[in-house]
């Protein structure tokens, strides 16, 4: 049996993600703008070339703060929300997100992320460098 075909767990894309708060995340103040104290931990860092996966951020927004819209010059920035809902601001445009969501936010695309809820939204955001020949 693949792993495709393995049965999931009931509201496994819901599940939260325990501890947390424990001596893995820390504050950042109005990031980009935004709203609040989120808690980030950068998971992943890429030193040896501008290709390919720059960074992986596991990112917690409490309830109502927010990454303030921004944008990148050369990297494409992809969110996946693992837990919560809220809101993402892609090019002007507002749109609900929840969790299992996937957002890619194309290079100089202005993009943003709120938490309009009374629950955590937790995401993990990653940031790609282009590749050979997308320059």
């Amino acid at each position: 049996m693949s792993h495709a075909e393995l049965p999931s767990a009931p509201g496994a894309p819901h599940r939260r993600i325990s501890n947390l708060r424990e001596g893995l995340l820390r504050g950042l103040t109005a990031d980009h703008g935004g709203v609040g104290t989120i808690l980030a931990h950068r998971v992943y860092r890429r030193q040896d070339a501008p290709a390919g996966i720059a960074f992986i951020d596991l990112v917690v927004l409490p309830p109502h703060t927010s990454i303030g819209p921004h944008r990148h010059a050369d990297n494409q920035e992809t969110y996946v929300i693992l837990s919560g809902q809220g809101q993402m601001t892609l090019d002007g445009e507002a749109f609900e997100v929840r969790a299992g969501d996937v957002i890619p936010n194309r290079p100089y695309g202005e993009h943003g992320l709120a938490n309009t809820s009374d629950s955590d939204v937790e995401l993990l955001v990653f940031e790609i460098g282009p590749l050979d020949g997308a320059r």
